[in-house]
């Protein structure tokens, strides 16, 4: 079996300009992703930046990734993940190497994702993905759902979720509510056939937990401040990177 890295990369970022390779300290966004998954040791198939931009392609191969290159239909703000996966694949099976069995998706924006976190959630992926379409890194929420209102089209405020009524769950104790998670953009795996099924999730999806401040994501300026000072206060760890050419 044969398991091959993904770090998407587009261009086209719209809340922060050139995210992807804007320095975080001192060295692009982008290389922080590239050096973790190197050091895992697990991607027997490569290490791949699906990238639209000339720039990112540069700094990707600096860094020591390979590189895919994006088409522009693929690298719009509302392009779906799996156009772009799908079109890797389908370059990786016209290669010498064939097409992975696995892939992971490490986004880029998740620079404190460690190798050791990558190795752990490989491990829990290869002892149970007979049962699963796909592994994906969770968090507890910060804000429970349960708590989170919408407007009718009468004016009138009603919960999102359809609640008990005695006592409704939006006048409930936290600790009383039924745990939740949300989805971290840290790391994904999955089969390959998921994907070049349509999806790259599949239905049958475990959970990875990856809490704070690991799992950071990075897609505002204020993203960018919390994640400079979770480095510099030692908070959270940064790889560490090597530059190659």
């Amino acid at each position: 079996m044969t398991i091959v890295g993904l770090i998407p990369a587009r261009q086209g970022s719209e809340r922060v300009a050139n995210k992807n390779v804007r320095p975080l300290s001192g060295v692009p966004l982008l290389a922080y992703s590239i050096a973790s998954a190197l050091e895992s040791g697990i991607f027997d198939a490569g290490v791949y930046v699906s990238t639209d931009s000339l720039e990112y392609a540069d700094v990707a191969i600096q860094y020591g990734a390979r590189v895919i290159n994006r088409a522009p239909e693929s690298a719009t703000s509302t392009s779906p993940d799996i156009a772009w996966i799908q079109a890797a694949m389908e370059k990786f099976y016209r290669s010498a190497d064939g097409r992975p069995d696995e892939f992971a998706i490490l986004r880029p924006t998740s620079p404190f994702r460690s190798a050791d976190t990558i190795r752990r959630a490989y491990k829990a992926w290869t002892s149970q993905k007979l049962m699963f379409d796909s592994l994906r890194a969770m968090k507890p929420v910060s804000s429970h759902p349960a708590k989170m209102w919408r407007q009718s089209a009468s004016g009138y405020l009603e919960p999102l979720l359809l609640q008990p009524s005695d006592p409704p769950w939006h006048s409930s104790q936290l600790a009383s509510l039924p745990v939740v998670y949300e989805q971290t953009a840290s790391l994904e795996i999955a089969h390959t056939k998921t994907a070049m099924n349509g999806s790259i999730a599949g239905e049958r999806i475990m959970p990875f937990l990856h809490p704070w401040p690991e799992s950071q994501d990075i897609n505002t300026e204020l993203d960018f401040i919390v994640a400079e000072l979770l480095a510099e206060r030692g908070e959270a760890t940064l790889p560490k990177v090597t530059k190659y050419a």
